[in-house]
């Protein structure tokens, strides 16, 4: 099979910022439009944020928290919901939104034939964006010269790079000025800068204290540059290196006492010192160590060497399945560009944000928004990126254990459904969507699942003290059922749904989700206390509050209950987006076809809702049906995503708007067609579509240590190589009987424990290559 190249391409310019293509370093990025008489970097730096550290809990929420609870066992949900928004809702009601810096514009001459239109006289125009390489390219010939532009966001040297060349001597000529709607002010700093000065604004009563500046400077080969009153020209150059940097004073969510312009100066400098070569040579380098680790591989159609928005508004046809492998390696690519270690977690845009108050105000939802940013960063072998995350978590366990006392009375740490730059805690929006405890001990549980993929002892040890408090604040804060008798959490919601008409008809006890989520974090507190040898008292006391945790149960109508009592029937919304209950089948293991009656159960419950759902939504039904082992569905689910109502031209995924979750949660329900161990088995192809008969991918990781590759044809297995990072008992289940050897050839001991199993032996750093029997 030949190797098909990973990138977006187009015939023309953007016209609207859905259009342009992304490159970011973590920290810095760019949406680049591709024009060719004006060009536009809209640029974002991942701590530029209105508002600035805050206390956002609500003084008065623990002594109302009692006749809270009291109201919402007693069924009287609107009376609870009105007072947890007079007297426990955090202050002020909304968190702060993450915001653009801006745009840098370039402006070029018009050619001789140019009528002064974006297309006037050009010809040969392509804009692509290469995957593996991470540069985006633009090329176009005009008035008889053939132009060319690169841009790059680096990692390595910290700015974003663009190269403008022609192949007539002369021929680069162009003038580069800075907007922001939150500019300060613009300035020229020497005769080859230009600079940008901005600050945040304020929000909802909390002050806009984070300042910026973004700077551009031009170093040309030929020709002359000079800058004047915030303007930069360039006249006459054989060629040009254009780079961008910025700084902000954001040293941590409680500390602004950074110099923006000493960072965006340190960077320039640094990167000024080295030739547009070799700053390329160690971007492409740096990305491609990461982005190189795994490919995926199926046999491409006619319709792939289309423009990237044709083959969207054609994917439903079902003659281009290599657009399955692109979205593979896009969200990948989207990882990589907004979340590497030291940076800010990916939030609800990724890192790319043009406004300055966006949908959801683009902060981090934990509800469901934040994890699904992260399902790859295991299974898709991008283990660095989740390194922001758990910085997150660090900070979210110092500011949410003040929630945790002063809201709760509790021990331990808590976050809602909601945070952001400055690691707010307490419930906002209001009681509907915010009244949700457990979004942290959700997010948690990212740090037992790097375990669980790595068998990092180190990084669990360093990870532990946030999972035990996430622990020790719901064994102070669980209550009796009075109906039941089980433990619940209360108040609490099932995240954003409701179930019964009405202002408080989303307040419960104890909803499903929550007792899986609980059910997951004390099983892994007690796993890992175990492993280090610490804390009996604790995993005692976690393994007592998991037998006292509600059942999952089935409903009249055979699905999984949503909530303790058997109300989904009467929800309003029937197709609700959130499938929060689902929860136990994916990402949790608590759903298998070992637990056959609660497997059907979700299968029921997926039925009802209907496969309709945003973007994000249907990133998570992905993944859903292939947990049930329903590959053609489950591609059926990413056949509804990749449309244009849900995909836009630049393959970001659309709520509508933009959220960039469902890339994420689209890669990672593709690694699921291929490779589960969500059980502790190396399930191989245990939902593959039959719309993908042939196929190759490498580098996929599992749970226990192992790195997988797999070549498939005519549906079925044909090889799997197996590499063992830990030297552990590989189990490893397929519809093909399998014979195992080790990578040099020599036999493998195995046994078969089980219809369909193989089990043996490992060596760390060994490979082992399995077949199906002859």
């Amino acid at each position: 099979m030949s190797t098909t190249p990973h990138r977006l391409w187009y015939p023309r310019p953007a016209r609207a910022w859905l259009e342009a293509l992304p490159v970011g370093n973590g920290r810095l990025g760019a949406m680049v439009y591709g024009g060719t008489a004006t060009e536009e970097l809209q640029l974002s730096e991942d701590t530029v944020w209105a508002g600035g550290p805050h206390v956002f809990d609500n003084p008065g929420a623990r002594e109302a928290l009692p006749e809270i609870r009291r109201l919402v066992f007693a069924g009287e949900w609107d009376a609870a919901q009105r007072l947890i928004d007079a007297g426990f809702m955090g202050i002020p009601v909304k968190q702060p939104p993450y915001q653009t810096v801006g745009s840098l514009r370039l402006a070029f001459p018009a050619g001789e034939d140019d009528e002064g239109g974006e297309d006037g006289g050009v010809s040969g125009y392509r804009r692509e964006l290469d995957l593996a390489t991470a540069v985006h390219a633009v090329e176009f010939s005009r008035a008889g010269v053939r132009h060319r532009r690169e841009v790059f966001a680096t990692a390595a040297d910290q700015v974003i790079a663009v190269r403008l060349t022609a192949d007539s001597p002369g021929a680069v000529t162009f003038t580069a000025a800075f907007g922001s709607p939150l500019a300060t002010g613009t300035s020229s700093p020497d005769a080859a800068t230009i600079a940008l000065a901005g600050r945040g604004e304020d929000s909802g009563g909390v002050a806009g204290r984070v300042r910026f500046t973004a700077l551009a400077r031009a170093v040309a080969e030929g020709g002359t540059v000079t800058s004047r009153d915030g303007e930069l020209r360039v006249d006459g150059a054989d060629a040009v290196t254009l780079l961008v940097s910025a700084g902000t004073n954001y040293v941590s969510w409680r500390d602004l006492g950074g110099d923006p312009r000493a960072r965006a100066d340190r960077d320039l400098a640094a990167a000024g010192s080295l030739t547009y070569a070799r700053l390329r040579e160690r971007h492409v380098a740096d990305h491609g160590e990461l982005f190189g680790r795994a490919d995926l591989q199926v046999p491409a159609t006619a319709a792939a060497v289309l423009p990237t928005d044709e083959r969207i508004a054609g994917f439903a046809n079902g003659d281009d399945p290599q657009l399955a492998a692109l979205c593979f390696q896009y969200g990948r690519y989207l990882l990589i560009a907004s979340s590497r270690p030291g940076t800010q977690p990916a939030n609800l845009q990724g890192l790319w944000n043009d406004m300055t108050d966006p949908p959801w105000g683009c902060k981090y939802t934990i509800n469901i928004n934040t994890e699904m940013n992260y399902w790859p960063a295991g299974p898709a072998n991008l283990l660095d990126c989740w390194q922001p995350l758990f910085d997150l978590l660090r900070e979210l366990r110092e500011s949410g254990a003040r929630t945790a006392r002063d809201s709760y009375g509790a021990r331990g740490w808590v976050a809602h459904h909601n945070t952001d730059a400055w690691r707010g805690t307490a419930p906002v929006d209001g009681a509907f969507w915010g009244m949700w405890p457990t979004g942290g001990a959700w997010l948690a549980m990212s740090l037992w699942e790097h375990y669980r993929f790595t068998g990092d002892m180190a990084a669990l040890r360093e990870h532990y003290p946030v999972l035990a408090d996430a622990a020790r604040f719901f064994l102070d804060t669980l209550v009796e059922d009075p109906g039941s008798g089980h433990l619940v959490t209360c108040p609490s919601v099932s995240p954003e749904n409701a179930h019964h008409p009405g202002d408080g008809g989303s307040l419960c006890a104890g909803p499903t989700m929550d007792g899986q989520i609980l059910r997951d974090l004390f099983g892994a507190v007690d796993a890992a206390g175990r492993l280090l040898g610490i804390d009996e008292e604790l995993r005692a006391g976690a393994r007592a509050a998991a037998r006292r945790l509600p059942p999952m149960r089935v409903g009249a109508l055979g699905q999984l209950q949503e909530w303790q009592q058997d109300w989904d029937a009467q929800a309003p919304e029937q197709d609700h987006r959130h499938v929060s209950h689902l929860y136990g089948l994916h990402p949790s293991n608590q759903i298998t076809a070992d637990t056959p009656e609660l497997f059907e159960a979700a299968r029921v419950t997926l039925e009802q809702r209907g496969d309709a759902g945003t973007g994000w939504s249907l990133g998570w039904k992905i993944n859903f049906w292939a947990r049930l082992a329903d590959g053609d569905r489950s591609f059926k689910l990413l056949s509804d995503q990749l449309t244009p109502e849900r995909t836009a031209p630049n393959l970001f995924d659309l709520h509508p708007p933009f959220q960039i979750d469902g890339n994420f949660g689209a890669t990672a329900g593709i690694t699921e067609w291929l490779v589960q161990s969500h059980t502790d088995e190396l399930r191989l192809l245990p939902a593959l579509p039959g719309a993908l008969p042939e196929g190759r991918v490498r580098g996929l990781l599992a749970r226990g240590g192992f790195e997988v590759a797999l070549n498939w044809s005519g549906g079925a297995l044909a090889e799997a190589r197996v590499t063992s990072r830990l030297g552990r008992v590989a189990r490893v289940r397929s519809a093909a009987d399998l014979e195992v050897e080790s990578g040099d050839g020599s036999p493998a001991a195995a046994t078969r424990p089980a219809p369909g199993l193989l089990e043996f032996p490992t060596r760390a750093g060994a490979d082992y290559v399995l077949r199906p029997r002859r």
